[in-house]
């Protein structure tokens, strides 16, 4: 072979083996992973990683005292991961301002404000679709015609889901009252399931656990409830009908392609997360599909269909309910 033919080869070689080697990606989040939101995040990088796309190293409840700015420094400097993901929420200011020092980082980050050139992008988990389908299967399942919501903090990212639960719900069964109770916590499984017992001790008789603790109080008084974020029927495989899931693999998917290309850039998003691009869907029924009545999974799965296809929208309400 001549040798200017054995140098391009072996240049094309080199050149695949560097495109081979998985993105260094780092996870910063502010609460524990056994948390919903950001678990969520977690197991999209896992998954990633057990398919050799990435190399991923995360730390996990960093809270909300000053930590974040600091482990993400260290990890810019010492670590130089390609991109960095995780939660800005309570910590808004210090992620920005560390994503503004180091502009050849991708910053991925959950937000409720814009994203900022060059390098930080913003996400949420928008899944007030099938959480208005949730509603729509509660109003129809409650017999006491009382429903209980326990949700973490009110602000627009919870309030839209509470929010689109509380339509469905009215659409199903214009006499029913939802309750909602607001632990102003992002985690904290006791709080949240005495708030769910002095629901159930108001009449409530399905509830929709927006955070953790509510499936618990529920199972032990044998009612119904739904989760969110992740499929959690296995937590109470006779009490968990269906619940908003998030899925963050699209984002993630997304913004490792752009990184991977040489294309990145600060975007919103924000679509990535929804039921039409698959970031966001309706827990499986598991057991339910054969108690359910057949008419309320048509009618569910027909809303469904109308709102992939952009035939119905869910209204986006932020307002604390």
């Amino acid at each position: 072979m001549p040798k200017r033919c054995l140098s391009a080869l072996i240049l094309l070689l080199a050149l695949g083996l560097a495109h081979a080697q998985p993105l260094k990606v780092f996870g910063a989040f502010a609460t524990a992973i056994e948390e919903p939101w950001d678990g969520v995040i977690h197991t999209a990088l896992l998954n990633e990683e057990a398919a050799g796309r990435i190399a991923y190293e995360f730390v996990d409840d960093i809270g909300y005292a000053g930590d974040m700015e600091r482990i993400l420094r260290d990890v810019a400097e010492e670590e130089a991961p390609a991109v960095v993901f995780g939660d800005a929420f309570g910590n808004e200011e210090a992620v920005r301002r560390v994503a503004g020092d180091y502009p050849d980082i991708a910053f991925v980050f959950g937000s409720g404000l814009s994203p900022s050139e060059p390098n930080l992008s913003v996400f949420d988990n928008w899944i007030h679709e099938p959480a208005y389908l949730s509603g729509l299967i509660a109003g129809s399942v409650s017999q006491s015609g009382v429903i209980g919501v326990v949700a973490g903090n009110p602000v627009p990212e919870v309030n839209r889901i509470v929010n689109a639960f509380k339509v469905g719900a009215t659409e199903a069964n214009a006499d029913a009252r939802v309750l909602v109770t607001f632990i102003n916590s992002w985690f904290d499984p006791p709080a949240a399931k005495e708030s769910a017992l002095a629901q159930i001790d108001a009449g409530a008789d399905v509830l929709f656990a927006e955070r953790f603790g509510v499936i618990e109080a529920a199972q032990e008084n044998g009612l119904l409830a739904f989760g969110n974020m992740s499929d959690q029927n296995s937590l109470a495989p006779e009490t968990v009908v269906t619940g908003p899931v998030w899925d963050m693999a699209p984002t993630v998917d997304y913004v490792l392609s752009q990184v991977e290309g040489g294309t990145y850039t600060a975007l919103d998003l924000k679509d990535f997360s929804m039921m039409a691009k698959g970031g966001a869907s309706l827990a499986p029924f598991h057991g339910f599909s054969k108690t359910l009545p057949p008419e309320l999974i048509e009618r569910v799965q027909t809303r469904q269909d109308e709102i992939k296809n952009g035939l119905y929208r869910v209204p986006i309400l932020e307002e604390a309910p």
